[in-house]
């Protein structure tokens, strides 16, 4: 088993928790409210919009500078973890929720909760669900919502037409652990081998497939599963953990986690879907574009980079109806943490306030690149991306209809994500059985009995 935390990954969390980061912390001033503050982000397809906030920001706060410095998420984390041992760390960065449980706990990021009230912000403005992602173990505040996202099917429309698939079809399929349902009948359709036999037709042959009907990652979404399996499993009643958020039991032992795994893993042994060691190096994007696959699962935060690829007609539809009568998707919310450590925290609470607002995010609404998370801004996001021919109804309308489930937030993440990534790599190369994740989830609840 591959080591849970990089040598010097460990290091730096050691440092963190001997020096005194966040000396300059809540009661430790730094509240100046004019001023430069440094706000990091990952993603560069967000940066033009982001950018124009800032220039928006400045222009009514002409005594802030707020400099912008983007890096890739494989670089962005390693970064402030460092920046924030030296003393260097931004005062305001991009903020996930499965990463801030760990700042909490080492005093690195501000609580909001006074500044959010004197500032009279109306937390029933946001997405239902997504302001209550950012309030921490200790029942504090760290961040409000800037944008929400869900998960949907993005599809091959030439190969659906081709193979006798309806929109109207994509809209409202079924799904089951036992046999799939209808998904796996329109999953199995839109797969042909190199002779040209689809699927579900006799004489297919599975090991000689030139378009697979769904698209696999090398990424099989460690212990949340967001994009990859999480809208099934939620389906059929089943949830991560013990509680909605900050759970301490994992319920990855439930049949019904295991029996979505083993359907999801069979789609693999029927052909349906590529095996795990032909998916390094290349994007379901690419695969997409490529005619390797006919649909995949995927994050609106993609919408764009789907809505750009040339060569190639795709629609949207909704993840499937699953046995508990409904479908479901995994939603998350993005926020901007301020640091203890900045000496100047009132200008960054002025430029979070913003970010947070409709004036920003109806900016990043006109974007097109993620959904703001105000809920009065989604219909003027949907509309933009309209514009370009790009419905993404399938993933508002489950907001809409309230079949969101919260993503996963809960201590440890790092940690139950390392175990979940190794044991789902071994189930979904077939090394182990799908039954093996029953003795994997009493070591993902040991972590949280463990001294």
């Amino acid at each position: 088993m591959r080591n849970r935390v990089p040598a010097v990954a460990a290091a730096l969390v050691v440092a963190l928790v001997a020096c005194a980061c966040g000396a300059r912390g809540p009661s430790g001033g730094g509240y100046g409210d004019t001023g430069e503050i440094t706000y990091w982000m990952w993603d560069s397809g967000q940066l033009p919009a982001y950018q124009q906030c800032a220039n928006d920001f400045e222009a009514t706060h002409p005594d802030i500078d707020v400099t912008i410095e983007q890096m890739g998420w494989d670089n962005y984390w390693g970064r402030l973890l460092t920046a924030f041992v030296s003393d260097a760390a931004p005062d305001v960065f991009v903020d996930h929720t499965s990463k801030y449980g760990d700042y909490v706990s080492r005093g690195l990021i501000e609580p909001l909760d006074g500044l959010v009230e004197e500032s009279g912000i109306d937390l029933g403005q946001y997405v239902d669900g997504t302001a209550r992602l950012w309030v921490g173990p200790d029942g504090r505040r760290y961040g409000l919502p800037k944008d929400f996202d869900a998960v949907g099917l993005f599809y091959n429309t030439e190969m659906a037409a081709a193979a006798g698939v309806t929109p109207a079809q994509m809209q409202e399929l079924t799904w089951n652990p036992a046999d799939g349902g209808t998904y796996e009948d329109v999953i199995a359709r839109l797969t042909v081998d190199r002779n040209g036999v689809r699927g579900d037709e006799p004489g297919f042959d599975r090991n000689a497939v030139a378009t697979y009907g769904i698209g696999l990652s090398d990424d099989l979404g460690a212990g949340a599963g967001q994009t990859q399996w999480s809208m099934y499993a939620a389906a059929t009643g089943w949830s991560h953990t013990d509680r909605e958020l900050w759970g301490t039991r994992f319920n990855y032992d439930d049949p019904r986690f295991q029996d979505t795994i083993s359907w999801w893993r069979g789609l693999i042994e029927k052909g349906f879907m590529p095996p795990l060691e032909q998916t390094i190096g290349g994007s379901l994007s690419q695969q997409l574009q490529a005619g390797r696959y006919a649909m995949v699962t995927e994050g609106s935060w993609n919408i764009n980079t789907f809505a750009q690829l040339g060569g190639i007609s795709l629609a949207t539809a909704p993840t499937p109806i699953g046995p508990s009568g409904e479908r479901a998707t995994m939603s998350n919310s993005l926020a901007d943490s301020i640091s203890t450590g900045s000496p100047n925290k009132g200008a960054a609470w002025e430029w979070v306030r913003y970010l947070a607002s409709p004036e920003c995010q109806s900016v990043v609404g006109q974007g097109g690149v993620v959904l703001p998370a105000i809920a009065s801004e989604v219909p003027a996001a949907e509309a933009r991306l309209a514009e370009h021919g790009y419905d993404i109804t399938a993933f508002t309308r489950q907001v809409r209809d309230g079949t969101t489930v919260l993503y996963p937030v809960a201590e440890n993440a790092a940690d139950v994500d390392s175990v979940m990534k190794n044991a789902m790599e071994r189930v979904m190369s077939f090394a182990a059985d799908p039954s093996s994740l029953t003795e994997v989830n009493a070591e993902v609840n040991a972590l949280f009995t463990s001294g």
